[in-house]
Formats: C-alpha cells, structure tokens, sequence
C-alpha cells in the first residue's frame, strides 16, 4: 500500500519583529494582558516590498532542499493562504515559477487557519490514488496588510510561512485519520468584508474601512473550544487511535489558554502538548506547518511517534489530522556540493522565468492569421 509521507520542511519568519510594547504604544492594546491571557508576546511582520509569495518560495525551498528533492521532480504544488498576492493568478503559480518546478499543477486552497490540514488531506489523497508522487504544501500568510494596526486586533496576528514535502513510499506511517468540517452560518465572525465581489474596493468600502479584517474574538474562542476536541476525537476515530495513544498534540496556536482548555477536554496533558505560539501570535495557515518544524527542532518529532493536528478558523472551517511520522531526521547538515546544485537550480529557474516572459513578449509582435 502508498503512503504519503513528510520528507521535508522548512519555514520563513520576515526579519521585521514587533513587540507588544510597540503596540502598545500604536493599538492601544494591554502588552502584559496579551503576554499573560493570549500568550503573544511579539511577531514577525513582512517588509513593505514582502508579499506571500515571496515567503512562501523560501520556506519551499527549505523544505524541498532538507528533503533532498529537486523542484523538477514536483508534481503538484498547494499553497493554503488567506492572503494571497492576487485574486488571480495563484499565488502557487507565482511559486512554481520561482522555484522553477515545470512539470507541476498548482492551485491555492483557501479554509482560513485550517487550510494547511484541508491541504495535507487533499496531497494526501492524491499520492494515495497513485495519481502524483512528489507534492509540496505551503502554509503562507500575510495578515498585517489586512489588518487596521491602530485596532487592538493585530495584536494577535503575524506573517510568515511553513512548507512540507510529501511523497509516496510504502512503509506504514503518513496519515491515520482525519476530519474536515465547515459551518458557513458563522462566515461573518472573521471576515474581510471588502475587496471581494460583495463589496468591490470603491470610496465607500475604504471610508467605512471595509478592506481590513474583523473578527468576533469571544465567538471565535467559543467556537474553537468546542470544535477542535470534537473534530480531534473524530480524526482518532477514523484512525483507531484513543487519545492516550498520541505523543504529540500540535493544536492551531492562537491563543495560549485556549489550547490549554482544548487540551484538558481532550484529555491530552500539557507535556504532550505543543505550543508555540509567544514568538510568532497566530500564523494562520502558516502556524501548522511552522509549529511542525519547531517541533522537529525541539526533538519532540522522532519517526514512529503519532502525532494530532487540530485547527479551526475563518469560514468557519474546522479540521483534525492523526499523522504517524515516518521520516528519519537529518543527522548533518545538507553536503558544501548539492547545496551549491541548489543554488543553481534556483539562478536557473530564476533565468528560465525572465526568459519565458520576454518569448510571450515577443510572440505578441509576430502577425498571425487571427491578425489578418
């Protein structure tokens, strides 16, 4: 039997760091009470010349390079993000482009925080069906340019991306069970009102400052409370797995004493728990895959170990993965020599684009017999 498994991951965080001090003196918000109550205490936030893509192509390339993986052998690749450079094109497209991967499909999945395990479900099935082989995930936002940072509410948000290689091998592990589930009804409890065909950009969506994010912060917690116990049990359901039997649980980092709470009522103790939520505030489709990497890094992550994966988020989406890790962990860095190959591959991926581009530039100046 095919099984997908993770055999890369890789992450990005802008250099630009801000403080709940900071915003304090901007939003107006209680910098101890966001320390102590949410657990924040800074975040990452992309430079002005930064936008998704941008991070999404490096935590891609971290990934694909700790997987040892060229982006020739790619073949699909799922960007989950919220805060994509464009409506159109994908902003998958603009990273298959970059990373000079020319054989891969690509397309964005938008589910809000829960966009990177609806993405992980989806390339799982894929690999599964035998249909691909070799499928890269990148979880990428860019929250701060939807958020109205004179507004307590990007207090709790930040920028940066994850990524994770998946392909296809026959030894057990990959993922055990999962469950996705939506409720629509609370659509308007975390939403971006304007820019989308309901409320196009005019005079009057930007006076009534329609093109940043609103969220009902109680509602959501209440949500989040009840759905990500509720959808952690089912995915250990449809993997034959009782909570007792998990080493790992890495919930959706938004808010420290909600993945307490979430914890207690799915009985999964705090030492067992992964948070990691103080240096980054919430990532959104990011927080996975970046908590996933951290967690590598901590030496919690060893192959064998089962791991729970929940989130919920804008939609209202919520989603739960029981993942079994089955990949050995690098034990020295990547060889001087395939590291420079690396290099060339993305300078000459980099030049593949400029010349692609500059061919459909100059195709449009040859007459055809559409032209007459």
């Amino acid at each position: 039997m095919v099984n997908a498994h993770i055999v890369g991951w890789g992450k990005y965080l802008p250099s630009r760091v801000v403080t709940n001090a900071e915003l304090a003196q901007t939003a107006g918000i209680d910098a101890e009470w966001v320390k102590t109550r949410v657990g924040v205490e800074q975040r990452h936030i992309a430079e002005p010349n930064q936008a998704s893509a941008d991070m999404a192509i490096r935590a891609a390339r971290d990934a694909l390079q700790r997987a040892d993986i060229p982006p020739a052998r790619l073949d699909l690749i799922i960007v989950a993000t919220n805060t994509a450079d464009y409506w159109f094109p994908a902003t998958a497209c603009l990273v298959q482009d970059a990373l000079g991967a020319e054989r891969a499909g690509a397309f964005d999945l938008a589910a809000g925080c829960s966009g990177f395990l609806y993405a992980l479900v989806v390339a799982d099935r894929f690999i599964r069906s035998g249909v691909y082989r070799d499928i890269l995930i990148v979880g990428v936002e860019t929250v701060s340019r939807i958020m109205d940072w004179k507004s307590p509410l990007g207090a709790y948000f930040g920028d940066g991306a994850g990524a994770v290689v998946l392909t296809a091998g026959e030894p057990p592990g990959g993922l055990l069970g999962f469950a996705l589930s939506a409720d629509g009804s609370g659509g308007d409890l975390l939403i971006l009102p304007g820019g989308g065909t309901r409320h196009g950009i005019s005079r009057e969506v930007l006076e009534q400052g329609l093109q940043y994010g609103r969220m009902d912060g109680r509602a959501l917690y209440r949500y989040g409370l009840r759905a990500m116990p509720w959808i952690g049990r089912r995915a250990l359901r449809q993997a034959h797995l009782r909570v007792q039997d998990v080493d790992l649980f890495i919930p959706h980092q938004t808010n420290v004493t909600l993945i307490s709470q979430v914890a207690e009522r799915l009985g999964v103790p705090a030492e067992k728990t992964f948070v990691n939520v103080a240096p980054y505030a919430n990532l959104s489709s990011a927080a996975l895959p970046v908590s996933l990497c951290d967690a590598v890094a901590a030496g919690r992550i060893q192959p064998g170990k089962r791991l729970l994966l929940t989130a919920f988020g804008a939609g209202l989406t919520c989603a739960g993965v029981a993942w079994q890790w089955s990949q050995p962990l690098p034990l020295k860095p990547m060889p001087f020599i395939k590291r420079l190959g690396y290099a060339l591959w993305d300078a000459q991926a980099a030049f593949r684009s400029r010349f692609f581009r500059l061919e459909r530039q100059l195709d449009t100046l040859i007459p055809t017999e559409e032209d007459g």
